[in-house]
């Protein structure tokens, strides 16, 4: 049985473009990316890493990274990224395909290899922290059964099914999938902590935690990073207006966090004919 992380990477973001290639800490020559793929690197159940990215000619930089750390890559569709993990598991011929977002770098090894143990133990199709939420966002990590991938690859039809990979599975059509949940220990329930990478306030908020931490223990984990947080509580203001990009299934859903958007930006004229 073969374990693999495959990780999505681009640089074409609409909120923060060129993210991944952001320097962290903020005064250093190590990228977002590379901080991830160092971290991922530390689980004790990988057996390969492959980076997935796009066929554009900008995210040639990503295969660059890839080639630096010593990890492989995979060119594929920017806007189709669950081909894009299918095409690579396929390829590097993965069993049980662990999904990581290449904006989340403080991602925990341990947490990486505790949802993998439960994910095997379970004999699971999917197993994700996500699926309530219990740690801090950014800490995301999902596993998926190659089987339950070429499922979902053969028949998501949606446009989000496709853009965000697992939706068709623990989404639309969880009841035909063996779903398992990872909850966490009291001491790292924080759900209200953003530590991943979508804005420039995200970014400040990162390279804060980094100059705390990183430099002291380059590995720090989520134990770390909730000590830092509860002694350091101002952080949660640096990004508490930025509102969390999640998958909508309606357009009334996504009309209400419109809402909040408006609101926050005392947009009150605008926030008045949403609600009319």
């Amino acid at each position: 049985m073969k374990i693999g992380t495959i990780i999505q990477a681009r640089t074409s973001s609409t909120r923060l473009p060129k993210k991944v290639l952001k320097p962290l800490p903020y005064d250093s020559d190590i990228t977002v990316l590379q901080q991830v793929i160092r971290r991922v690197k530390k689980s004790n159940n990988i057996d390969e890493i492959i980076i997935a990215t796009t066929k554009d000619k900008e995210d040639e930089e990503i295969v660059k990274i890839a080639e630096k750390e010593q990890v492989k890559w995979f060119k594929g569709s920017k806007e189709n990224v669950l081909e894009r993990y299918y095409l690579s598991a396929k390829e590097n011929k993965i069993d049980i395909i662990v999904r990581i977002t290449s904006d989340c770098p403080c991602i925990d090894w341990n947490i990486i290899d505790k949802s993998i143990i439960k994910h095997i133990k379970e004999k699971a199709d999917y197993t994700s922290n996500t699926i309530k939420r219990t740690f801090p966002h950014g800490l995301d990590v999902e596993v998926i059964s190659f089987e339950a991938l070429e499922k979902a690859y053969c028949k998501a039809a949606k446009d989000f099914e496709k853009e965000h990979v697992c939706p068709y599975i623990h989404t639309t059509n969880k009841d035909k999938f063996k779903i398992s949940s990872l909850e966490a220990p009291k001491e790292l329930t924080a759900p209200d902590i953003r530590i991943t990478l979508d804005t420039e306030e995200d970014y400040a908020l990162l390279a804060s935690v980094f100059d705390y931490l990183y430099w002291e223990n380059p590995f720090f984990d989520a134990y770390d990073i909730i000590k830092l947080f509860n002694k350091k509580p101002w952080l949660k203001l640096i990004n508490k207006k930025v509102l969390q990009k999640k998958i909508y299934l309606s357009l009334e859903e996504e009309i209400e966090d419109a809402k909040k958007l408006l609101k926050m930006q005392e947009l009150y004229n605008a926030l008045k004919l949403l609600e009319k």
